[in-house]
């Protein structure tokens, strides 16, 4: 295999070290320790799961990785080895940050992801270890993980170190509650510089709209800014959100609170709150009806429509979208008054009625 970066062994998994103990120093000093209302099970989850997605899962991808490629493709072994260095880390970069988009997209878009990953948006602040709070299983399954693996085979394992280390320092600065894209966003002089950083790469204020409670205070997006490391993806399939601003709120809406150890484990341990999508049996019933619903409305005021069919708060969302393709509608009352809001969710004009529920009826 190739020799090691720099010609110290294992310099990726220590300058990943360094750059988490430089985070949390700067967030120490901050006095971010002093105001955190983070539980055991937060710190454990969190710490917990930076330890074992370094040590035990990354490790374990890598050689299993390895073995298949060994086994399936032996002909191109290190067909890399001797190429641009560069060009090399820049495809790699670039293939495991798509990937990522993807599978961190579908995460909020299929049940069985999603279950793995909403723990990772339960924490109601984030912290140099909240990058690694998901379900164990959630990062044995993560495909450029497995791309990593692919590429050291090929003789790509420097390029997959720098990667690795690079993209670190985005994902843990967009997680980090030292957000230094405040200091571009007051300097309008900077503007320019800051247009282009923020639509190449992740910023905190990017990444701290995806982990907002809901888009009714005009600033989150819980189901868009999927990007990782970089923001190109979000722009190039429309999920993109730019506000340059920061949730009062993070978290999710209506969160069961489960042990640390149910939502790590999970599906290999179940929640034992009924009300837990993580629980045995747990079901989202369909809560659709033909008649709208008449509500009052105040002009001015943000409301967000449910549309995905499965709010126990019909017609408004309660977050049980997540987990599927629908996503809520954002709207802003024009007039203090009363209006029809549609529930059989056929309606061409949403959120209001536009009596397609009688074509439902008959």
């Amino acid at each position: 295999m190739e020799g090691h970066l720099f010609g110290i062994p294992n310099v990726d998994v220590i300058l990943v070290l360094g750059i988490l103990i430089f985070f949390a120093l700067m967030e120490t000093i901050a006095g971010y320790l002093k105001r955190s209302k983070k539980t055991k099970g937060d710190w454990i989850q969190e710490f917990g799961g930076f330890l074992m997605v370094s040590v035990v899962i990354k490790t374990a991808i890598i050689f299993s990785s390895l073995a298949l490629c060994r086994l399936l493709i032996p002909q191109f072994s290190l067909v890399l080895y001797g190429s641009s260095f560069a060009l090399i880390t820049i495809l790699y970069m670039l293939g495991d940050d798509l990937l990522q988009y993807w599978y961190h997209r579908s995460a909020h878009e299929y049940q069985f992801l999603w279950k793995l990953h909403r723990t990772h948006h339960q924490a109601e602040e984030l912290g140099f270890f909240a990058a690694y709070r998901n379900a164990g299983l959630y990062y044995v399954l993560m495909p450029n993980l497995w791309l990593g693996g692919i590429f050291v085979f090929l003789g790509g394992a420097k390029a997959v170190a720098v990667g690795l280390i690079l993209k670190q320092i985005i994902v843990i600065g967009a997680h980090s509650t030292i957000a230094w894209d405040k200091f571009f966003y007051k300097r309008k002089w900077l503007s320019p510089i800051t247009w282009v950083l923020e639509h190449i790469f992740v910023t905190p204020a990017f990444h701290y709209a995806h982990h907002g409670k809901t888009k009714r205070d005009g600033i989150s997006d819980p189901n868009g800014n999927f990007g990782n490391m970089f923001s190109l993806w979000d722009q190039l399939f429309g999920t993109a959100t730019f506000t340059r601003q920061f949730p009062a709120e993070l978290g999710l809406e209506n969160d069961p609170k489960e042990h640390w150890s149910e939502a790590y484990f999970h599906p290999f341990i179940k929640s034992k709150n009924p009300n837990s999508e993580l629980s045995k049996g747990y079901v989202k019933h369909d809560t659709t009806h033909n008649e709208p619903s008449t509500v009052h409305l105040e002009k001015g005021k943000k409301y967000l429509y449910c549309a995905c069919g499965m709010s126990k708060n019909q017609p408004f969302c309660d977050s049980s979208h997540h987990g599927s393709k629908k996503t809520p509608v954002l709207f802003e009352a024009e007039r203090t008054g009363e209006v029809r809001l549609c529930n059989c969710k056929k309606t061409k004009a949403s959120p209001f009625c536009d009596d397609s529920h009688l074509t439902v009826e008959g």
